[in-house]
């Protein structure tokens, strides 16, 4: 299997707190991957460090065997790093299509207050990626409108829209219905399998991570304390007591 991303003794430090303590991870191309583990183990600060948000204290992080250690956000993301945040960064006063028209703008070089045509390319693949994030019969609609769920799927789109080769998904379905967290976890599984995409998600809700994940890290104290199937880490009597609070 072709790394796509590998973190190696990967350390963050906030003055005598350690957040994330020498975390070695690879990720291989096409993988599905959940991170779970409790408040305050280090996973949000994990994906500010792979996203240069966050330079680190130690340690290295290669992401298609370059290393980005350190490098600004601007420059990991056009080297195909995509993240979206727990709390949907939408523009809510543009429609659902606008908010998806946006990333392609870089591209266009034209006003974004002109339409493309309907016939074009760029028509086509905003109605085409509406589609893939069910909200192709909401295009007209401004997305302050849009319900909690069908907003996280709006910014997933919008990160699609800028062709990652690696999207991280920090709690996905964060505040979400039951009925939306399964059509989240079957719009990720679509986007994996179709797109051939590498995706690493943050997420508490273990029946969702049940749903999508190939493989997990439990993250504990800032340092990778289990990796494995479902079957395994949902058996894992320490992994329990760690992450549940209690054995059972």
């Amino acid at each position: 299997m072709t790394i796509i991303l590998k973190t190696e003794r990967l350390t963050k430090k906030f003055g005598g707190l350690t957040a994330v303590d020498h975390v070695n991870m690879t990720l291989s191309k096409g993988e599905l991957r959940c991170i779970i583990g409790p408040n305050g183990c280090g996973k949000s600060t994990l994906f500010n460090l792979i996203t240069g948000t966050y330079k680190p204290t130690s340690g290295r992080i290669a992401f298609k065997s370059k290393d980005i250690t350190g490098k600004p956000v601007h420059i990991i993301g056009r080297m195909g790093i995509g993240r979206k945040f727990q709390v949907p960064g939408i523009f809510n006063q543009l429609t659902v299509y606008d908010n998806i028209r946006v990333p392609f703008f870089r591209d266009q070089r034209r006003s974004l207050f002109l339409k493309p045509r309907k016939d074009s390319d760029i028509h086509q693949k905003i109605t085409a990626l509406l589609q893939k994030i069910n909200l192709d019969d909401k295009a007209c609609l401004p997305a302050i409108h849009l319900a909690h769920g069908e907003k996280q799927w709006l910014e997933i789109g919008m990160v699609l829209a800028r062709r990652p080769q690696l999207m991280l998904l920090d709690e996905p379905t964060a505040g979400m219905t039951a009925a939306e967290t399964r059509k989240t976890a079957q719009l990720i599984r679509n986007i994996s399998r179709e797109e051939k995409m590498t995706i690493l998600v943050i997420e508490h809700d273990i029946g969702f991570v049940r749903e999508i994940a190939s493989r997990i890290t439990v993250l504990y104290k800032g340092a990778v304390f289990k990796e494995g199937s479902y079957e395994t880490i949902q058996s894992d009597e320490a992994v329990r007591k760690i992450y549940l609070g209690k054995s059972r």
